[in-house]
């Protein structure tokens, strides 16, 4: 792969530690034939100037703060597509790079010119996997992870799926120019990845998560997260209705609408659309009936 041919998109916004942290990694990294491109949102915590000063290497774009994820990623995309870029990775600044992660990329994009390629996620902490990807059923409006079917013996090379996050997405630049950028207007936040990866699949374009390229995450720095982390009935509103509410029900629609196959779109919103009107309720109802669930993992 030749010199800035992979550009890899950071959008940001007021979490300059996260970010301050995800570069270094990228710094660390076995192999430097990349470019890196961070979106600041309108951070007002000085991440922009921590980044001129300590990594002034980075592309450094800007937005007014209301761009959200996918208008910021978007950004960066083009940036990356103008300046001639083969492939293009999607990063959060909530992650850290393990120093390998673009070396096994790279090895396996190579093999693979022509799929996405996604991460290997893993507790920042407990660097236990979180996330190897998953196999949507529509029909029952629920995902197969590949954690609970793979033998641990089995974490390693490409898993095929229907769908990734853009966490660590490698993406070919041709799969931009035939099928688009992430979708800004129906999911300014969250689901916009998902969504791109079904178009993907369906414009005939192979998704794998990549068990060698391992990403370090924070599994309770989301912002739905962090809404079921406090529950409460203006949270409860937040996570139906709200941009980063995870369950945000216009969104769902919409999503279904897109992706969904006819034949089970029916189900596949009755039943999603429960759980996440019911799931949340449920959640707190269990907190509140065993106040250590958590921490005793009932």
């Amino acid at each position: 792969m030749t010199q800035n041919s992979l550009y890899i998109v950071i959008p940001v916004h007021n979490r300059r530690d996260f970010t301050h942290n995800c570069l270094i990694s990228l710094q660390r990294q076995t192999v430097q034939n990349f470019q890196i491109i961070v979106i600041d949102d309108g951070s007002k915590d000085g991440t922009s100037e921590m980044i001129q000063k300590e990594f002034p290497e980075v592309i450094l774009l800007r937005g007014d703060g209301n761009l959200w994820w996918t208008g910021a990623t978007n950004l960066g995309v083009r940036y990356a597509l103008e300046h001639d870029a083969d492939y293009l990775m999607t990063l959060n600044d909530d992650t850290i790079a393990t120093d390998s992660f673009i070396e096994k990329m790279l090895f396996w994009a190579e093999r693979e010119p022509k799929a996405l390629l996604g991460a290997f996620a893993l507790d920042t902490e407990t660097k236990k996997p979180v996330y190897g990807g998953s196999h949507i059923n529509w029909k029952t409006a629920s995902s197969t992870h590949l954690l609970d079917v793979l033998k641990p013996e089995e974490f390693h090379g490409l898993h095929e799926v229907s769908h990734f996050p853009g966490r660590g997405l490698l993406t070919p630049a041709e799969v931009f120019n035939m099928i688009g950028l992430f979708d800004a207007k129906h999911f300014p936040q969250a689901a916009a990845d998902y969504d791109f990866t079904h178009r993907a699949c369906r414009a005939g374009y192979k998704i794998f998560c990549n068990y060698d390229a391992k990403l370090l995450i924070y599994p309770t720095a989301s912002g739905d997260a962090q809404l079921r982390e406090k529950k409460s009935m203006k949270n409860y509103y937040y996570h139906l209705f709200g941009i980063k509410g995870g369950g945000n029900l216009k969104r769902f629609t919409i999503y279904a609408f897109r992706n969904c196959p006819w034949k089970y779109l029916v189900l596949f919103l009755t039943i999603g659309m429960t759980r996440r009107v019911c799931g949340y309720l449920m959640d707190w109802l269990s907190e509140t009936t065993f106040p250590y669930h958590k921490q005793n993992n009932f």
